[in-house]
Parts: structure tokens; sequence; C-alpha cells
């Protein structure tokens, strides 16, 4: 069993610990599908298996948010990764994953004191001024303090809390190999790759516990925003900075989430949601590089209508390749163009098994619900809502890049609309649609594309020789393979298994019906009513032979 090949014992106190949260919260069936519970109860811990009834009769989304809250850091991050998967969710799922926060009781700042004066190489309070000891906000990995350089610059240190690392380690060996199990016991959740999705959230968690990591984000957004004014990004200050801690210019502005402030201080909602919403698609469409959580509580509005962002631990990354293939969809809706859009989609498919008759009619029936809008009345939101509702019926999960450009558009268009009610997120989209599109055209960019091809040919046309070549080398030394996937060949097969056993088979039934025949003529030995008892026994398992290819050839005919 798959269990047994990994060091149980090491982690068995967490995996009941996470196992009787599952049981309390009605996942007592899903425990007993992939096993779990026979673990433990073979290694001694007794599960109760008796379910809660106020918890039972919550929702199913409500449940699992809350079983992910009482689990912890590891599985409260996992919950707002899922959160992003519109293609696998519905929305109430997504609306509940949403409300997870990561907000825990802060740990005493003496328990900070041994890290940082580890990192620090000497007392905080001699490097830094008026060091509040009480956080200004404590998350479930780090928690942030306000303090000043010792030239009187407002800083901010965002410090991992101690030994959070060895907990979500433990919890990610856990959530690897129970994706493993449902993957071999439940066949139906194979389509949704749940070890790649695991796989992709060990990745981002990691990279979040590392903070170096989030400074060296900050920094290149930072450079790609250096010449626009309307766009602050905090300084990171390296020499205080490492893995456990980050420290950087403390962004003193209006909350995102405090309208009302907004409102008094006389700035400009409509202006501040435009800049906003240009400023994350000038991250997408041009630096290919985007803040992924654009929430209020990540933003910052200041003086001269001016933005602030912060908090650069999630962040996605678009190639210029799925740039292009956004551009293609959104083009193809403004014209109308059923194939285009299903070129687009197909393409996000990758090699899974689809039902193109289906996806082609659903496509249809999308794009005729919007024939009559223009595309800058278009939400964007709903857009991408119903394009994620096609590929969920239709079993097919969106790439995991996509996931997170996705979401980020989803919030950053909830963020215009709180801004301002009025605001469309494909008026601001739109102008980068046609610039992208306008450089495919540009001779530059032809003769780019041009010589890109032109090399590929080149290179092909010199490996020729070589592959052909090697190709006749491994023929001659007897090594050549050459796998055939053909539709129908395992039913081919059959039919050939089947052909040779009947053949055999009257084969062996003609022996017995010729040597029958030459015992009956010899005499001697056992009779039965004067006939030689051999003889007739020969022609009766031959009259049965005869009777089953019969019935064999019969039943093939039907299939």
């Amino acid at each position: 069993m798959l269990w047994e090949t990994i060091n149980v014992m090491r982690d068995i106190s967490r995996l009941h610990d996470i196992t009787s949260v599952m049981i309390r919260y009605g996942g007592g069936d899903f425990v007993r599908l992939i096993g779990i519970g026979n673990i433990l109860e073979r290694a001694g811990r007794i599960l109760h298996w008796k379910e809660a009834s106020e918890i039972s009769q919550l929702e199913p989304a409500v449940r699992v948010r809350r079983a992910l809250e009482e689990l912890g850091p590891a599985f409260v991050k996992l919950g707002q990764v899922l959160a992003t998967r519109v293609d696998i969710f519905p929305p109430n799922w997504i609306a509940e994953f949403e409300k997870l926060q990561s907000e825990v009781p802060p740990v005493p700042f003496e328990d900070l004191l041994p890290d940082l004066q580890k990192i620090l190489g000497k007392a905080p309070d001699e490097i830094f001024r008026d060091l509040n000891a009480i956080p200004f906000a404590a998350a479930s990995i780090a928690q942030v303090h306000l303090a000043k350089l010792q030239d009187g610059t407002p800083v901010v240190l965002k410090i991992r809390r101690p030994g959070i690392e060895s907990v979500i380690e433990a919890d990610l060996r856990i959530l690897a190999h129970l994706a493993r199990l449902i993957e071999s016991e439940i066949p139906e959740s194979r389509r949704y790759q749940p070890s790649q999705v695991v796989s992709q959230f060990k990745r981002s968690l990691r990279r979040e516990l590392d903070f170096a990591m989030e400074a060296r984000n900050i920094d290149r957004f930072r450079n790609n925003f250096q010449d626009d004014p309307t766009v602050v990004v905090p300084q990171v200050y390296w020499e205080y900075t490492s893995e456990i801690m980050n420290v950087q210019e403390a962004i003193q502005g209006i909350p995102g989430t405090n309208l009302k402030k907004v409102d008094e201080s006389g700035l400009d909602r409509k202006l501040l949601a435009a800049r906003g919403a240009d400023a994350v698609l000038k991250m997408i469409m041009i630096h290919g590089y985007f803040h992924a959580d654009p929430h209020p509580g990540n933003v910052f509005y200041l003086p001269e209508n001016r933005i602030g962002i912060i908090d650069f631990g999630m962040v996605g990354r678009i190639t210029d390749y799925r740039r292009n293939q956004i551009v293609n969809l959104l083009y193809a809706l403004a014209k109308k163009d059923e194939e285009g859009m299903l070129d687009v989609l197909m393409d996000w498919t990758g090699d899974g098994a689809v039902n193109e008759t289906k996806l082609a009619t659903d496509v249809s029936e999308f794009v005729f619900n919007f024939d009559n809008v223009q595309l800058k009345d278009l939400r964007l939101g709903p857009l991408l809502s119903e394009i994620t509702v096609i590929m969920r019926e239709n079993g097919l999960v969106l790439p995991s890049d996509l996931t997170l450009l996705f979401k980020a558009l989803i919030t950053l268009e909830g963020l215009g609309q709180q801004l301002d009610p009025e605001f469309h997120m494909l008026e601001h989209l739109t102008p980068f649609v046609r610039s992208v599109i306008t450089e495919r055209y540009k001779p530059a960019a032809l003769l780019k594309r041009g010589q890109h091809g032109l090399k590929d040919l080149m290179e092909i046309a010199t490996a020729l020789p070589r592959d052909l070549a090697k190709l006749l080398r491994e023929a001659r030394r007897g090594k050549l393979k050459i796998d055939l996937d053909l539709k129908r060949l395992d039913h081919f097969g059959s039919q050939l298994d089947r052909s040779t056993n009947r053949l055999t088979l009257g084969i062996l039934t003609a022996s017995l019906v010729i040597g029958s025949s030459i015992v009956m003529t010899v005499k001697g030995g056992p009779t039965v009513f004067g006939l030689p008892l051999f003889g007739l026994l020969g022609f009766f398992v031959a009259f049965l032979n005869s009777i089953w290819i019969i019935f064999s050839i019969w039943r093939s005919g039907k299939e």
C-alpha cells in the first residue's frame, strides 16, 4: 500500500488530528474510502465516527471551509488557492473558500527575539526606533510590526512565526499523499489532477514562506513602475531582509477598505478605479508578471490619487503565448467568432478527452447570449465565470497559470466597482487588446516571427541527417521500436485472440472425432451398450466442443 512506503509514524499524530476534524465535519465516508481510518486504528488511535448533529445541518461548502480553518495555516492557504479554481468548483464553493482568513492570535514579541537577533546580529532595538512590540497585523504564517529606521523612515517588519515551517512541511507531506490516495481510490477525480494541484500549492506556499523571495518580487514590480508616478510600490531594505524577515517601506495612505475616508479626503474614486485597473492590466499585458491578489486589503489610496500596492507574496506570471491566447479569446468574442473561441478552449484542454460536439454547442450558446452586447459594456467577471462553467461542464481543467490570472481579473473588477459602480473592466482592457493585436502586425514583429520560423526550419534541416543516421543505426542494431496507438486496436486484439481460440478448439474437436472413430473400430476394453467406452467419451467431448464453437460464433455476430 502507498502509505507503507513512507514513514507514517513521523506524522501520525498530525494525521490523527486531520482525520478527526474531517470526520467531525462529515467526511467520515471519505476517510473510510481512502483507507486512512484503517491506518490510524491499526496504529492504536481509535477514531470517533459519530457526526455532530449541528455540523451535519450545514451546507457541504460551509463544512469544508470551517474544517480548513480548524486545520491550520497550510489548509487555510490551500483553501485560498482552491478559491482560484473557478474551473473546478461552482460559485457557492468559491464564495466559501474566499471567506477563509488566516488571522490568528499573535505570537508574543519575546518569542520572536531569538530569530531576530540571530539574523540581525544585534538586538532589534539597536537597529530600529519606536519598534512596536504589538503587531499591526497577525496571520498564520507571519505577523507585521511597525518601526522606524534610525533616520526616522517608517518601515514595516514582516516576521515569520517561529516553528511554522516544520508544521507546514508536515501538512504538505500529508496533503501530497492524500492527493495520491484520492487519485488511486477515486478514479473520477483524476481529471482534476489533485496531485498536480497539491504540487502547485506546495511550490506557492514554500515561496510564501521565503520572505526574501517576496522581497525580490517587490523589487521587480518597483522597477517595472519606476517611471509611473501614479503607482507606488514599497522599497525593500535588503540589509535587514532575510528568509524569515522582510523589512520594507511603510505605505502611509488610506486603506482600500475605508471608502468613507476616501470620500472625506477628496480623492477621485473614478480616477482611483481607472488607475488601479490600468496598473494591474499593465502588469498582465505588458510586464507578464502580475499581483495575483489585488483585493482592497492590499491597496492604499494616496494623495494626488495615487495607488499604493503591498503584499507581493502571491504573484502570477503569464507568457507571451498565454497573453496572445487571452487576446484571441476576447477578439473572437468581439467578432462573434465561435471557431476562434473553440480553438482557444481546445488549446487549454491539453490532451484530455473532449466531447467536441457538446463543447462547440456550449460555445455557440455562449456567443449567442452576448450577441447584442458591445465589448465595452461586458462585465468581465460574469464573462470569465461563464467560460469556466463551460469548461467545468465539459470536464476541462484550466492551465494552472490561467487560474491565478482569472482570479486576479475578477478580484480587480470587484475592487474597481467598489470605487466606481459604473466601472467597466473591459473598457480598460480593450486598449491593451488593441495594442497587442497592432503589435502583432508591425514590420518588426513580422520580421521577428519570420526569423524564428526560419531558424526553426534551419535547425530541423541541419538535424535531419543526424537523426536519420541515428535511426538507421538503431535499426541495424535491432533496437528500433515503433509504438502505435490505433483506435480499436485492443478490440481487434481481443477478436483475434477469440478467433485463435475457436480455431484451436475446432482442430482439437476434429482430432477427437477422428481419434474416437478409430477407437470405435478397435475391439477390446470397456464397453457401454456394446460400444467402446473411450470412443463414446471422445464423441461426447467433441459434441460439447462443437456446441461451444457454434454458440461463440453466434454471439460474436451479435456484438
